[in-house]
């Protein structure tokens, strides 16, 4: 009995270190599992962010207003930069050109994204200096486009010489009418560069060269069709003799053409517009319409997203970049150099 309790107890022995071998590697065999689900969703949690975050540079492309197809075409041309040079890019503008508290939101919202650089066309610079100023202690550097930023913040503007081609359409004014005669103007605004530049270059150049031809009025109709076609009514109701109208952008040039259309004074006056568009296109083509000056809305977009990128790699970039500008007429609407200018 001794010898078989002994044997026994042997046996029993040996049996429980067994299952304590036994269970310590079933312990490490579990925890190896659980080690390994617990690292993958780490490892994957620090890929995403990295994964999600852009490199690219940021720029905010801030227009004057989404009312007008000019500005789809600078959008256009903004975007076919920011494809060339890699860089993310939004684009964004009020409904109206007459909003200038919406477009300072804007404008601010976007400065509080910490762009590296930010392209703004004002529709009132005075409103919009105190966070340009901001933007420049932040060392962002602002890039004019259209309009600008009647400043020396700007590091430079993308724009038309529009002084110098509303003076072009003054001199076909006064060509078309035979330098003498009552005209009248209808001016998107007076507090952007481009109302001030158009107004200015249009009336300065009649005043110095064509003495016998009158403005008798210049109204502001914030680039709204309706609001330009009840002015230009109201002009053409005041003065019965005038001979010719100028439009100074796509808004305003639609409104005198709808006023002159419904007051029957088709092909009584002469109506010389600014910008592009279906409407302007159509009237110049049925004779409605003599003219207008053409700028390259693609190029702004373009050069605007540009001169962003080299200013922030530290490139020089010049004060102004003249984009350029074109008359158009039935004559050539339809020429080579002129139709990819020209937008509905």
């Amino acid at each position: 009995m001794h010898k078989r309790t002994k044997k026994f107890a042997v046996a029993s022995s040996l049996l429980l270190l067994t299952t304590i071998v036994l269970g310590a590697c079933g312990t490490k065999t579990t925890d190896t599992k659980t080690a390994a689900t617990t690292t993958a969703p780490a490892a994957a949690t620090t890929a995403a962010p990295a994964a999600a975050k852009s490199d690219k540079i940021y720029i905010p492309v801030i227009s004057k207003g989404f009312q007008h197809q000019f500005w789809q075409a600078v959008k256009q041309g903004a975007e076919k930069a920011a494809k060339e040079f890699n860089v993310e890019i939004t684009f964004e503008g009020p409904e109206t050109e007459s909003q200038v508290d919406k477009q300072i939101e804007m404008l601010q919202a976007a400065l509080g994204k910490k762009p590296q650089a930010i392209a703004f066309a004002a529709l009132d610079s005075k409103a919009a200096t105190p966070l340009l100023e901001k933007a420049k202690a932040g060392k962002i550097p602002v890039i004019g486009f259209d309009s600008g930023v009647d400043s020396d913040i700007p590091v430079t503007t993308a724009a038309t010489d529009n002084k110098a081609a509303a003076a072009l359409a003054a001199d076909k004014m006064a060509s078309l009418i035979s330098n003498e005669g009552e005209i009248a103007l209808v001016v998107h605004d007076q507090t952007s560069r481009t109302g001030i530049d158009r107004r200015d270059g249009f009336t300065n150049r009649i005043k110095e060269k064509y003495p016998n031809i009158k403005i008798v009025d210049t109204q502001y109709g914030g680039g709204d069709q309706l609001k330009s076609t009840d002015l230009a009514k109201a002009i053409i109701q005041a003065h019965p003799n005038i001979k010719g109208f100028f439009g100074a952008n796509e808004g305003s040039a639609i409104g005198v053409i709808n006023a002159v259309t419904e007051l029957k004074k088709d092909g009584k006056i002469t109506i010389i517009g600014y910008d592009s568009g279906k409407q302007q296109m159509e009237a110049i083509r049925s004779g409605k319409m003599a003219g207008a000056i053409t700028q390259d809305p693609i190029g702004i977009g373009y050069w605007s997203v540009k001169a962003a990128v080299q200013s922030i790699k530290g490139e020089t970039v010049p004060k102004s970049i003249d984009t350029g500008f074109h008359w158009y007429d039935k004559t050539n609407i339809d020429a080579a150099d002129i139709k990819p200018l020209l937008y509905e």
